[in-house]
């Protein structure tokens, strides 16, 4: 016997998630307050365990530290069980379909997370199960990382609607990601690329079409001067993403004015912030006084993914009342 999709009408943004763009504004703050809570009850000591007796997949095509682990982390503190599928273990490696494959883990899971490198597969994946599909990474966005990054800034920032994020290096996935959530929460982001490494185009437009409404900001420059300048956060990530191993060298020599380092913190405010999604590569897209360094908060952010990905797991995976 099937069992029904698991949609929640506390996530009133359908019934998986795969980018940060196709969630309501209204629906990001309700996943902020839920993830502050959950952080709270668990530093409390408190038991919650709301999605006992659920499972999670977490189908991986990458490697992953934070995504697996905060994933897996997070599902038992709120009682449930998680199961790792690295896809070279299930028959998918040997041709079966998504459709099929997907069917199949309807039947078993109450929810999966993809981690994989096209950004269609995680498409295909939510079109044929019938159980929340939650986008653990692909090479377009990475939503799950974007959406807790916004509870670090909160947390430091006290707010996010006016606050002025600088993104200094490659316009990947996460600067993708960060874009959508900058729109949705009225922040200004300042993304500095060298020329061929700047966002997708159709991400910005249509965010800054949302920015209209939301008071957002986004500008897109070369220069990481400019765009470091009078920012509460600086952000980084890595020069070479998970299957651009073969263009380091090129990158490597784009990317050398791209570092974030004491100079450029500099022109930052004060009391800004230094983040980085991890893993980071010291001495390339950040310096280790930096990354090491009294304004960092890489380990919160770190640990806000376990909280984050806490209050997505709950509002997607909580049975309907009645």
């Amino acid at each position: 016997m099937s069992r029904r999709p698991l949609h929640s009408k506390a996530s009133s943004f359908g019934k998986d998630l795969l980018t940060v763009g196709a969630i309501p504004p209204a629906a990001v703050v309700r996943l902020l307050d839920s993830a502050r809570a959950l952080k709270a009850k668990q530093k409390k000591g408190a038991r919650n365990q709301p999605l006992t007796g659920r499972t999670l997949g977490l189908l991986f095509e990458k490697p992953s530290t934070r995504t697996r682990v905060s994933f897996q982390a997070g599902m038992h503190q709120l009682g449930g069980h998680s199961l790792f599928l690295p896809m070279a273990d299930i028959q998918l490696s040997r041709g079966e379909t998504i459709a099929d494959t997907a069917g199949v883990l309807s039947r078993y899971l109450d929810a999966i997370v993809i981690r994989t490198f096209d950004h269609a597969t995680v498409e295909a994946w939510a079109r044929h199960a019938t159980i929340p599909v939650i986008n653990g990474l692909t090479d377009l966005c990475h939503p799950c990382q974007a959406l807790s990054d916004l509870l670090t800034i909160q947390e430091r920032k006290k707010k996010l609607k006016g606050v002025k994020i600088a993104y200094i290096g490659d316009g990947n996935n996460v600067a993708h990601s960060l874009i959508e959530a900058a729109a949705k929460t009225g922040m200004t982001i300042s993304l500095a690329c060298p020329q061929g490494y700047t966002p997708a185009p159709a991400i910005v437009d249509a965010a800054r079409a949302e920015a209209a409404q939301t008071g957002a900001s986004i500008e897109i420059t070369d220069n990481p001067q400019v765009a470091a300048k009078d920012a509460d956060v600086l952000y980084t990530d890595v020069w070479v993403s998970m299957g651009q191993e073969q263009q380091e060298t090129r990158r490597a020599d784009a990317f050398k004015p791209y570092q974030i380092n004491a100079r450029l913190l500099k022109l930052a405010k004060p009391d800004a912030i230094v983040m980085h999604c991890l893993p980071a590569h010291r001495g390339q897209e950040i310096t280790g006084d930096v990354l090491d360094g009294p304004q960092s908060v890489v380990l919160d952010q770190a640990e806000n993914r376990m909280h984050m990905q806490k209050a997505i797991l709950v509002a997607l995976m909580s049975r309907r009342k009645g």
